[in-house]
């Protein structure tokens, strides 16, 4: 039977902008061969299926066009986007997702969506051979997350120019690499940019995953909870993050551009 199914432009307040995700809403379960399937015919960074427990509550899983993964702001932003559009979810209520990661929750607060994430901070970890000379650029702090490796450069501009060897990112032994530094705008706090070839996703355009990792490391530096972040692929998203203990708010609008049917 058909599976209705809608890309979300995540973390962009007009189309185009931010992280697009893919979203499919199932009856039931589906064969993990299936979604993987599904994922790599829409080749988005992200593809997210949902399955509905009752109430407020929806199984959620994350495919790129290659693999499953653990953890995906932009993607759950854009699934509580889509249940509060279609009407499946009711705005004054919290949506529970249950995941490889546990539960996350997502509140529509002030007219943006507000994600409870787990906190993903770096610890000190060497810098892997190669990495400094993938990047182009010479790290002035770094450390590895549970699945990243997160490099800080002197300013905002280095990472903006950055143009990776991909090939060599690919080989680093982790998900993705997470670049970074103070922002050089007002409006910012930080800029960062995301590279993930071994996951399939050469540069992802906005990370929420990623941020539970930024927000811990830049509230450490700049001794504020509360910050923006702003991540500086070509398409460009700001996310909001609040620190609270071990866990992050992340938020951020969604647009969707367009819906269909899997036949």
């Amino acid at each position: 039977m058909p599976r209705p199914i809608s890309v979300v432009d995540a973390f962009a307040s007009k189309p185009f902008e931010g992280n697009p995700a893919a979203v499919c809403r199932l009856e039931a379960p589906a064969r993990e061969s299936w979604m993987q399937s599904v994922a790599e015919e829409m080749n988005l960074s992200e593809t997210a299926f949902l399955v509905a427990r009752g109430g407020m509550e929806w199984d959620l899983r994350w495919f790129t066009p290659t693999v499953e993964v653990d953890l995906c702001g932009h993607a759950t932003l854009a699934s509580a986007h889509t249940l509060w559009e279609s009407g499946q979810a009711d705005r004054s209520s919290a949506i529970r997702f249950y995941t490889r990661s546990g539960g996350l929750e997502c509140r529509w607060t002030q007219g943006r969506i507000q994600m409870d994430f787990p906190a993903r901070p770096a610890k000190p970890a060497p810098l892997p051979d190669g990495l400094e000379a993938a990047l182009g650029a010479r790290p002035v702090g770094w450390g590895r997350s549970c699945d990243d490796y997160l490099v800080e450069l002197a300013d905002a501009g280095l990472v903006r120019a950055l143009s990776p060897d991909l090939s060599a990112l690919a080989r680093m032994q982790s998900r993705g690499v997470i670049v970074t530094a103070r922002s050089d705008r007002p409006e910012f706090d930080f800029i960062s940019r995301f590279f993930a070839p071994a996951a399939g996703v050469p540069e992802d355009p906005v990370t929420g995953s990623a941020h539970c990792t930024l927000a811990p490391y830049w509230s450490e530096r700049l001794g504020r909870n509360t910050l923006t972040g702003f991540q500086a692929s070509r398409r460009g998203g700001v996310v909001g993050v609040d620190v609270a203990g071990d866990r992050v708010r992340l938020s951020g609008s969604a647009v969707t551009v367009w819906r269909g049917e899997l036949l």
